[in-house]
């Protein structure tokens, strides 16, 4: 049986390596993804101007009518002082060609007292310009850049995957890991003194032995990001109630229908600002984005700043049919079914938000530790590989001595 789980540790190991050294270095730099991002580029996130900012509703009326070819799909409704206000947008159709019109960009940064677009980039690209550097590690993190392919998001499928063997070879190598009860002491210990291969196997062995717990949830919360409608609900239901999914439920999307009208970003907030009071979630609407692909829109609750949600299971969201008001879904934190919440608790988990800035400090350390476990798994592979490879040259080389003196 030992040898059976040595063999699906070797090779699960050797197979998620690569894709977990960098998910792990990623991690650990996205843990501070706003902070970093804003210190490399402070034309992006400083506003040139100094004065009154006008809401984040008048920003896009103002972006939108100076370039009729993009709409705000997503926007802040105010801006941090003394920061700009920082929008998604999306092309619209050119009714002579019924195609997009040509954007090189998606995201803008716009100057709140002005209204003047103080910058422009394509978010997620694959750059490592310095504006483009932040977003294109976040992307790479969870997707690796790899594109749709036949309407499948290959890269956050792959991940996925990547995921659930790393979930099965974390309790794979914890069994490994304790050999005997005699010995359990071995496997917290760290051969600083031998250095060399003793602390390459000890960091990799011991290492996951200390940190198991946390690389578990990790691994568990990995698959939830990124399969959460195909593998991670269904399992979920099986053992308790889940409330629809606004984004994936047939019964709740639809697409734009021909005629549709559009309300306004200013009538939706209305709405939300009186749902949110007879919910009492004691928190004006904070953030507000278009979904195109089904005709709603989506209101986040939260203070000036917080869009990532700092502490605690993030932030409200409700949802509205864009051509009726009719509001489609809620999903605030700490309500609903044990379902719902353990659904909720993931990103705030993955990200280490869940415990403010602590968490941040330890998921962006469990990140490092996660490429160290990748980068000491496959050198001690390697060593072994290569031991095999000299045993059975030298068995071979014996085999041919043994032959030739045999020979008359």
């Amino acid at each position: 049986m030992r040898r059976q789980l040595v063999r699906l540790h070797r090779w699960f190991g050797v197979a998620t390596a690569l894709f977990l050294f960098v998910a792990g270095l990623t991690g650990a730099v996205i843990a501070w993804d706003h902070e970093l991002d804003a210190a490399l580029n402070p034309s992006f996130f400083k506003a040139r101007t100094a004065g009154t900012a006008l809401s984040g509703l008048e920003l896009a009326r103002r972006v939108e009518a100076a370039d009729p070819r993009l709409q705000v799909t997503y926007l802040p409704l105010a801006a941090e002082p003394g920061h700009t206000l920082q929008m998604m947008v999306l092309p619209r159709t050119d009714p002579a060609t019924r195609q997009p019109y040509p954007l090189d960009f998606n995201q803008i940064a716009v100057d709140p007292a002005t209204g003047e677009i103080q910058g422009r980039r394509e978010w997620g690209a694959v750059s490592l310009a310095r504006l483009n550097l932040i977003p294109f590690i976040y992307k790479l993190h969870y997707t690796l850049q790899l594109p749709f392919t036949g309407g499948v998001d290959i890269g956050t499928w792959l991940m996925g995957i990547v995921g659930i063997v790393w979930l099965f070879d974390s309790v794979i190598a914890l069994w490994l890991s304790f050999p005997s009860v005699k010995v359990w002491r071995k496997s917290f210990a760290f051969r600083f003194g031998r250095g060399g291969y003793a602390l390459t196997f000890d960091l990799h062995r011991s290492g996951g032995v200390w940190i198991w717990g946390l690389l578990l949830i990790v691994a568990l919360t990995s698959i939830s990001m990124n399969l959460s409608a195909p593998v991670v609900r269904p399992i979920v239901s099986l053992f308790s109630p889940l409330t629809p999914d606004p984004v994936n439920n047939p019964e709740i999307r639809r697409a734009p229908q021909p005629g549709d009208t559009v309300l306004s970003r200013e009538r939706i907030v209305q709405l939300a600002e009186q749902a949110g009071k007879a919910r009492n979630l004691g928190v004006a609407p904070g953030g507000i984005y278009y979904a195109e692909f089904m005709h709603a829109y989506g209101v986040g609750f939260y203070a000036t700043g917080n869009d990532h949600g700092d502490i605690g299971l993030g932030n409200p969201w409700m949802y509205w049919d864009a051509a009726t008001g009719r509001q489609l879904a809620a999903q605030i934190p700490g309500k609903g079914t044990a379902g719902d919440i353990f659904l909720q608790v993931q990103f705030p988990l993955h990200s280490g938000r869940i415990l403010g800035l602590g968490g941040r400090i330890l998921i962006s350390a469990v990140g490092v530790a996660v490429a160290v476990l990748s980068a000491t798994g496959l050198l001690i592979w390697l060593k072994k590989l290569n031991a095999r490879r000299r045993s059975a040259q030298n068995a071979s080389a014996a085999r041919d001595a043994g032959r030739s003196a045999a020979r008359p």
